[in-house]
């Protein structure tokens, strides 16, 4: 996607051409998201108040003729069973937060198996790691000062403002690229591994899980015995391993 596209307003000029870049890329993919009709779940479990103000930002646009765009804080001291009650494959999940909190890694990877564009804007040292988060807006600086000095605001109302910019084109919010053709796949059956909740386990060695194509049910038999909660990869109508969740 060329960035070029997207017309950046004069704030996103303070935060240098790469962070620019990476805002741009991140508001196309909300415009599109969006515009499937997602709902963004805003997550920050050490200041709770920049989730409150990321979704307010977004649900309650300041500037007259801009759309309200669906957005909830998540608050529940259990933000994973808050998120798997109410979130929906196509949604979005937007983390801020420093990389030491643990139940952000946990809804980043549950949200990615359940299906959810994930973003994360944090600051500090050290960074997540390559892969938690689908898009990463990351401030060179430390957390404790980042979160109150307007850093990581500026970054976050940009966002809001670039992405209601894409809106503006509409040939933007379609997202022409196909398949990505060199996931891995079976030869034999066509079907790729993907990542799965166990939602229930029932007799006979079934159990139905929840992944980014939704509800399904299949065999556990090689990875038993299998509770809900766990994740395991499934191929082909089964279960082959299980994989390790953040606690």
């Amino acid at each position: 996607m060329d960035v070029s596209l997207v017309t950046q307003p004069p704030a996103a000029a303070d935060l240098g051409p790469e962070a620019g870049a990476d805002l741009a890329r991140t508001a196309l993919a909300l415009a599109r998201r969006f515009s499937a009709g997602a709902t963004m779940w805003c997550l920050a479990p050490e200041w709770p108040e920049h989730a409150r103000h990321v979704a307010v930002e977004f649900v309650h646009p300041v500037v007259v003729g801009k759309r309200a765009l669906p957005a909830v804080a998540l608050t529940d001291e259990d933000p994973v069973a808050e998120l798997r009650a109410g979130a929906r494959a196509g949604d979005v999940l937007c983390v801020v937060s420093s990389a030491a909190r643990r139940p952000v890694r946990a809804a980043l990877q549950r949200a990615r198996v359940w299906g959810l564009e994930t973003v994360w804007l944090g600051a500090g040292d050290p960074g997540p790691v390559p892969g938690e988060a689908d898009h990463v807006l990351w401030v060179d600086a430390p957390a404790a000062i980042a979160a109150y000095d307007g850093t990581l605001v500026l970054r976050y109302h940009v966002l809001w403002e670039l992405t209601h910019v894409c809106f503006e084109h509409a040939g933007l919010l379609v997202d022409t690229v196909g398949p990505d053709e060199s996931s891995p796949t079976c030869v034999t059956c066509a079907d790729e591994g993907i990542t799965a909740e166990v939602l229930a386990v029932e007799r006979l060695g079934g159990a139905v899980v929840r992944s980014a194509r939704g509800l399904e049910t299949v065999a556990v038999e090689l990875v038993a015995p299998v509770a809900a909660g766990d994740l395991v990869l499934v191929h082909a109508g089964t279960a082959i391993a299980r994989v390790e969740a953040v606690a």
